[in-house]
């Protein structure tokens, strides 16, 4: 039996007023990736941004019901451990203005590792485990902003994973990025989810059924239905699902 990594169970946010996630329950599995899919606005980032508490930073939000990682209610962490836990990718490459090295080496710095060669060993074995090592070994000293969109984002999940976080968070990490490097972060997550348990939030149907093992189908804030991913795309239980992975909606 698969370990549960990630426990969610009749979670609620609230921004203002508005109920943006409705009584959401849901077990995501150690060493997986799961798929969020869902049409715009339907929840699925706001989920996302519940499991390392981002949605703190915004002001109104109110959240109910419990959310675990790895056994313990997320409000109970300090939040930049939290963070360290569960590391996150955005949709827009965001490397810090500072060279490719200095990327890496910084959250592992933050967490009080000075020595040079530990620092070292951490820059290559992040950058080899994002398949990025190849190509920027000889200009780690180089600012990073000058690497292309797809080596940007690939240095952002060397970036994560330099801090050894237990889960990875993806936010529609490829939808900025060209077709290539696209298939090159696709790639990446075959090999990111033998040691990482890994979200991602993704729009693109073929994507998803590409790369996850299993998908949750989130629908004005509610998670309508949740299973390995060949059982969502080939036998929905609901038509709604259904409905939305053969393109009739969304």
């Amino acid at each position: 039996m698969e370990n549960v990594r990630i426990k969610v169970r009749d979670a609620n946010l609230y921004y203002g007023d508005h109920h943006a996630l409705k009584n959401i329950s849901i077990d995501i599995y150690d060493k997986s990736v799961t798929a969020l899919i869902g049409p715009s606005g339907c929840g699925k980032s706001t989920f996302l941004r519940c499991l390392n508490r981002m949605n703190d930073l915004i002001p109104n939000v109110k959240i109910n019901g419990e959310i675990q990682v790895a056994g313990n209610d997320v409000n109970r962490y300090d939040v930049i451990l939290l963070r360290k836990k569960v590391g996150m990718v955005f949709q827009k490459p965001n490397p810090f203005p500072m060279s490719i090295y200095e990327n890496i080496a910084y959250g592992p710095r933050i967490h009080g590792i000075k020595s040079k060669t530990t620092l070292d060993d951490i820059v290559e074995k992040s950058l080899r485990e994002a398949a990025l090592w190849e190509e920027v070994k000889d200009r780690l000293k180089s600012d990073a902003i000058g690497l292309s969109g797809g080596q940007q984002q690939r240095l952002c999940i060397a970036r994560t994973i330099a801090v050894e976080p237990e889960v990875l968070l993806m936010d529609e990490p490829t939808s900025a990025l060209d077709p290539a490097s696209t298939m090159k972060i696709e790639d990446l997550m075959e090999n990111l989810k033998k040691q990482y348990t890994v979200i991602i939030v993704t729009h693109n149907m073929q994507q998803a059924g590409r790369i996850s093992d299993y998908t949750a189908f989130f629908l004005n804030g509610e998670i309508i239905e949740y299973d390995k991913t060949e059982k969502i795309f080939y036998k929905p239980r609901d038509k709604r699902t259904e409905d939305y992975i053969t393109g009739r909606f969304g």
